[in-house]
Parts: C-alpha cells; sequence; structure tokens
C-alpha cells in the first residue's frame, strides 16, 4: 500500500516549521513486523513476543517495572505522515477528523499501547500487544494506569484508589 497517498474525502495541511518541544528517543521497539503492510490494526495480548532495547543510560529507570503485569509503551510512529487533518481510514468515503481517530498519521505521531508484561532483563523488556514497525523509536514506558498503585505517600487531601472524597 502506498502510505503516501491522499484519499478521496481526506484533506492535508503543510507540515508545521515550528516545533514547540524536544524529544528524547530513549530505545527501539523490535517487533516481527517489518513494514507498515505487516503491522495489525491493533496490538493483540497475544500478540506476539516483542522486545523493547532500552538505551543504557536509561537502563536503571527499568528498576521496580517488573512488579506490572500491564505497561503502557509510548512510542513514535517514525514512518507516519504528519499532514492529515481529516482522514478517509477504510477508502470507503467515510471521513474522519485526526482526532476522532486511532490512526498513525497525527501531528505528532506519538502512540500509545497497553501491553503485556512478560519480563524485564538485561536492560530490555519483553511484552505482547504492539502493533508497530521493527526499529520504532521509544519514547517512554509506564506502569498501566489501570493497574497503578503510587508508590509514594498521598498528598494531603488527595484521594487515593478505592477512598471517595468527602465532596461526593
Amino acid at each position: 500500500m502506498n502510505w503516501d497517498l491522499t484519499r478521496p474525502g481526506e484533506i492535508e495541511t503543510a507540515a508545521p516549521t515550528l516545533f514547540n518541544a524536544g524529544l528524547v528517543f530513549i530505545g527501539v521497539i523490535r517487533t516481527p513486523y517489518l513494514t507498515r503492510d505487516d503491522c495489525p490494526r491493533q496490538g493483540s495480548a497475544d500478540g506476539p513476543m516483542c522486545r523493547i532495547e532500552v538505551a543504557d543510560l536509561w537502563k536503571p529507570a527499568l528498576k521496580g517495572l517488573e512488579a506490572y503485569e500491564r505497561i503502557e509503551v509510548l512510542y513514535w510512529m517514525h514512518q507516519a505522515r504528519r499532514d492529515l487533518l481529516v482522514q478517509n481510514p477504510k477508502s470507503d468515503g467515510m471521513t474522519f477528523g485526526t482526532f476522532a481517530l486511532r490512526s498513525p498519521v497525527r501531528p505528532n505521531p506519538i502512540a500509545t499501547a497497553s501491553c503485556v508484561l512478560v519480563a524485564v532483563e538485561n536492560g530490555a523488556v519483553l511484552v505482547r500487544g504492539l502493533d508497530c514497525v521493527d526499529g520504532t523509536p521509544l519514547l517512554d514506558l509506564k506502569p498501566d494506569r489501570r493497574g497503578f498503585v503510587p508508590q509514594a505517600t498521598p498528598n494531603p487531601g488527595e484521594v487515593t484508589r478505592g477512598e471517595t472524597s468527602a465532596a461526593n
């Protein structure tokens, strides 16, 4: 598939020339998907094992990650277009604004996947549930928000999981 073609009904814009933030790639993601055509539409918990290789500088930051069943993986979809405002994802004439889709085509092609954590070993993280091309740059790793319990004590007045505020 030619991913650079504009489909009927899609609206393009010029790419921005001003950038407001800097990002640091902290590793690389290894998957069995060699091209965008190989990638599934969404990752699956029973999908293939993928290896997230964390750069040496960031390996100490993996400490404690193994305690979680699921993690959020944030990555940069480096092969995606960045210029579509309205998309026709199925080429069927139905169009949607970019922000109403989970398409890789976005102004900032940041993806997030909730993955099953299989193991943390030797500075690498093994997961299931990714849907990106082999060699995709890694932006960040976090415990999945659904299973996260803060390690620090709550701030005064802060509502914690399982509690309700007096206002409720």
